[in-house]
């Protein structure tokens, strides 16, 4: 009996040794050539397929634009406020288009909505001019963030997915890391890819005229949770979509590329979506308890307070009870001066079915100089006058 209940412990183990955190395959099927299932907060892949096959983009080349952009707005470079000038160039733009006019002015949040919405090519150029001064200065910048991001099979050479050459490709895998970077950094984001429908108005030489901006993303009426994010196509690239959902405090992203149609392509994403809902369960522990401070050996004080770095989160797809996470601090009982603010005291660690499944680590929360000889002699004199 002893020895059957063992047995029974190991295998369970393995078990979950297995299951937990790897990518599922078997449990969905997609036509899709490449595919793959993020879980966003985490970053965990729930589902690949050919998640690293370099392909021809299309008008997902865009989420690095909007990327880009937010990334400016944050730092202050530009405003959304900002009046946009089209150039010629931009205005020149093919394939999905808003029909902006060369010398026509739109604010930034209105080129924004242009991109997020309509996908519009001639609003992604007009914006990559006024951030960087040209597209091939723009294009630049959108390399040199996916080099930062690790998106190491991707390389741009335009910044709205028109182009069709050999040279501008990505993965589904890549586009899944900026789709990531995108909507965790910046969910402001989710006010320009939740419009369906709204209203821009051109005012040109010509006059004065409305246009409507309808969501190329079908997505959002056809399934319930959709938050966004950019579609695409050409002849190339087939039909893409990086797509984002919320439902009960989980995150997804799923990502399809090479699509013979929109039929498959929405199908496809919606069967990924599904079934990440279905297996994802989600441990937060957002770590405010408070930490007793660690005394100090040779300091200037005899103390030290600690903190958390962050929040822990843990991805479960293999349907664990969560509720039994165990967090286990790992921390000296004193440490020696000198310490530094923000250096590591030790780690709360994480721990299901006795299997280590993360850890936080645990900072010094202040600087302690080391004591010298006239920090002992000022302690003395206190001790005495006190």
């Amino acid at each position: 009996m002893y020895w059957r209940k063992r047995i029974t412990a190991v295998f369970l183990c393995l078990i979950f040794i297995l299951s937990a955190g790897l990518p599922v395959k078997a449990q969905v099927q997609i036509s899709s050539p490449s595919a793959i299932l993020i879980e966003a907060s985490t970053g965990q892949v729930i589902f690949e397929q050919d998640a690293a096959v370099r392909r021809s983009p299309a008008s997902i080349t865009k989420i690095m634009t909007l990327l880009l952009a937010f990334e400016q707005l944050e730092a202050g470079k530009i405003k959304l406020e900002d009046e946009v000038l089209v150039s010629e160039h931009a205005s020149s733009m093919g394939g999905s288009q808003v029909y902006l006019a060369q010398g026509e002015v739109q604010t930034l949040d209105t080129m924004l909505k242009c991109i997020a919405v309509a996908s519009g090519n001639d609003a992604c150029v007009a914006v990559a001019e006024h951030i960087a001064g040209s597209e091939e200065t723009f294009v630049n910048m959108m390399n040199e963030k996916a080099k930062a991001l690790g998106m190491i099979d991707t390389n741009f050479e335009d910044c709205c997915g028109l182009t069709d050459s050999d040279g501008h490709y990505t993965t589904a895998r890549d586009v899944a890391i900026m789709s990531r970077e995108l909507t965790t950094k910046y969910p402001d984001v989710f006010r320009y890819t939740q419009i369906w429908m709204e209203d821009i108005t051109h005012v040109t030489r010509q006059g004065t005229s409305n246009f409507t901006l309808s969501s190329t993303n079908k997505l959002l009426k056809q399934y319930k949770w959709a938050t966004g994010l950019k579609t695409g196509f050409t002849r190339k690239a087939m039909y893409c979509l990086s797509a984002t959902a919320t439902k009960d405090g989980i995150d997804l992203i799923a990502v399809v590329m090479g699509a013979p149609d929109t039929k498959t392509r929405l199908s496809d994403v919606q069967s990924l979506l599904s079934y990440g809902f279905s297996v994802c369960k989600l441990y937060i522990d957002e770590n405010e308890d408070t930490l007793n401070p660690l005394k100090v050996e040779g300091g200037v004080a005899e103390e030290v307070p600690i903190r958390y770095m962050g929040e822990f989160r843990y991805l479960d797809i293999a349907g664990n009870d969560l509720g039994q996470v165990e967090k286990k601090l790992e921390l000296p009982d004193k440490v020696q001066a000198p310490v530094k603010a923000g250096g590591e005291a030790g780690n709360a660690r994480y721990f299901l079915n006795g299997i280590e499944i993360g850890k936080t680590p645990i900072l010094y929360a202040n600087d302690v100089e080391k004591a010298v000889f006239l920090d002992y002699l000022k302690k003395t004199i206190s001790f005495f006058l006190l």
